[in-house]
């Protein structure tokens, strides 16, 4: 049997080295979720507000994408997404009424997909802008409120983008 040279990039040594990252990651994430237990058992708790805000939620969360660089170094990518938002004068946490939704972006060879989730939205309750590489998106009904400006890997024209909403989740396919 050959052993392998030392110092190799590829092959299983590299998804050991992933799989040893994403178990320390998972252990990270266990011990979040142990001081978060509520927020972990429903992803939403409620407020105490008054007048328009009395119905507020909040909602937190945050989506882990751990992949491999361009030059085969690990990158990890944590995104945060919710209503709850941390005040920059006081450092106390906030809850407001809009929520940021859970966006995901697939740079493929010949376009770009944006995927948004936002529960309770139909495509007629919302607004898309395109300003260059800049993608902002706007929603409401009701108590659901979204809004989220996405940084485009490239610059596009309203002219290349085609959307589809299904079950509050948005697809945006930018042609390339």
């Amino acid at each position: 049997m050959k052993k392998k040279p030392e110092g190799n990039q590829g092959g299983s040594d590299s998804l050991g080295g992933i799989l040893q990252g994403l178990g320390g990651l998972v252990e990270k994430l266990g011990e979040l979720a142990e001081k978060g237990e509520q927020l972990k058992r429903s992803g939403e708790f409620n407020v105490d507000g008054k007048g328009e805000h009395k119905d507020l939620k909040g909602v937190y969360g945050f989506s882990v994408k751990v992949g491999l660089g361009e030059e085969g170094e690990r990158q990890v990518d944590v995104q945060p997404f919710g209503n709850v938002r941390r005040d920059k004068e006081t450092g106390i946490s906030v809850v407001e009424a809009v929520r940021e939704p859970l966006v995901d972006i697939f740079d493929e060879a010949d376009h770009v997909l944006v995927v948004a989730e936002m529960p309770g939205i139909c495509e007629q309750d919302l607004k898309l802008e395109l300003s260059d590489d800049i993608l902002e998106l706007t929603a409401e009904k009701g108590n659901n409120k979204y809004h989220k400006e996405i940084l485009l890997p490239g610059e596009f024209t309203a002219e290349c983008m085609t959307t589809s909403m299904k079950n509050g989740v948005m697809e945006i396919r930018l042609q390339k």
